[in-house]
């Protein structure tokens, strides 16, 4: 191997390591979140935002078509099978440390706990109870008929509360006043597989599935925003989500708070209530809150495609496992958890 052709290899060997120790040193990956993100997701939040589409969505693209013609033209040109396996792992190489050091290593940081300083609270069926009592009313409370969502007020009111949120809360304040939300590229195959945001972690940059209802919509840019400042569990995302729209003045914006968990709620009140107490919890809402989670329900299945959308699954879940989410796909209802150590933390004050 040749000098020029160590040292290039060299580079991409160094970083690695760097990454792994920010992963394994206590410490380090809460120095990154606060200190190393920000200032290296300011200037690619930039550059994104000069382009109406998700570069990163293209760039994931791109990418996964590179893998697939590189090897046939490679073979083509009669290289041999070595250069051609280095260079794969040599590009996947760089791939994975630009996940790592533009985004990745946030799943580094301190726990949520840790972070707040909210002592966890086991999750009993008593307080599991507790919870509902207050939220089913503030839900049946704050429904609206949702229509319609203005985007630049949606926009300004999350920005407001992620600042008040942010010094109380652990998660770092937005560093502009009107980030730039993306339709998602790929939005019908999203859909088909369930998926009605995400973040693209190479140029820092969120989008929604433009098939996202107006009901959902105000929770999925509140969620999806919390990945942009650095939030990778999902059921800190729905924390976040939830506490941001559930404070804000406009009727609709808050609705969809409430109405963001009903799901996760309806899921553990099924396994942890005698069925007595479930029919009653269900009940207890109103039918027309009912009708609308019943209608989204059909509206999703009717763009969910089973064998697709079960791969996906079962690969988010190995990724979410691999990245120190434990719980893989489950961690988004264990922001129910979430919401009671909060709750039980501001009822003690």
């Amino acid at each position: 191997m040749k000098r020029k052709e160590k040292i290039r290899l060299a580079f991409p060997a160094v970083l690695l390591l760097v990454i792994w120790a920010i992963q394994i040193i206590p410490g380090w990956g809460e120095f990154y979140a606060r200190k190393v993100y920000p200032v290296i997701s300011y200037p690619l939040s930039l550059v994104s935002s000069l382009f109406p589409f998700s570069i990163g969505d293209l760039f994931i693209f791109c990418c996964i078509v590179y893998l697939i013609a590189y090897p046939i033209y490679a073979i083509y040109k009669k290289r041999g099978w070595k250069k051609i396996v280095l260079h794969i792992i040599e590009f996947l190489a760089w791939i994975y440390i630009w996940f790592y050091a533009a985004w990745g290593l946030n799943y580094s940081q301190d726990s949520f706990y840790e972070r707040t300083d909210i002592a966890y609270s086991a999750y009993t069926p008593e307080k599991f109870q507790f919870f509902l009592d207050q939220y089913i009313p503030n839900l049946n409370k704050s429904y609206v008929v949702v229509d319609s969502i203005n985007s630049k007020q949606l926009r300004d009111e999350v920005v407001k509360g992620y600042l008040h949120l942010s010094d109380s809360l652990g998660i770092n304040a937005p560093q502009v006043s009107k980030p730039r939300v993306k339709r998602m590229l790929f939005s019908p195959i999203s859909s088909m597989v369930g998926v009605t945001g995400s973040m693209a972690p190479f140029f820092n940059e969120f989008t929604v599935n433009k098939d996202v209802r107006p009901t959902q919509y105000p929770a999925t840019y509140a969620h999806e925003l919390s990945h942009l400042l650095g939030i990778t569990s999902e059921a800190e995302a729905n924390f976040y989500a939830y506490e941001v729209c559930t404070q804000s003045d406009i009727p609709e914006i808050r609705f969809s708070g409430y109405f963001s968990i009903l799901s996760h709620v309806l899921g553990n009140a099924y396994r942890l209530l005698p069925e007595d107490k479930y029919i009653a919890l269900r009940e207890s809402i109103r039918p027309e809150i009912i009708e609308l989670i019943q209608s989204d329900q059909a509206y999703w299945s009717n763009k969910y495609s089973p064998v697709i959308g079960e791969v996906q699954n079962w690969l988010y879940d190995l990724y979410l496992k691999g990245n120190n989410i434990e719980s893989g796909r489950k961690n988004y209802s264990e922001v129910i958890g979430l919401l009671i150590s909060y709750q039980n933390r501001n009822n003690q004050n």
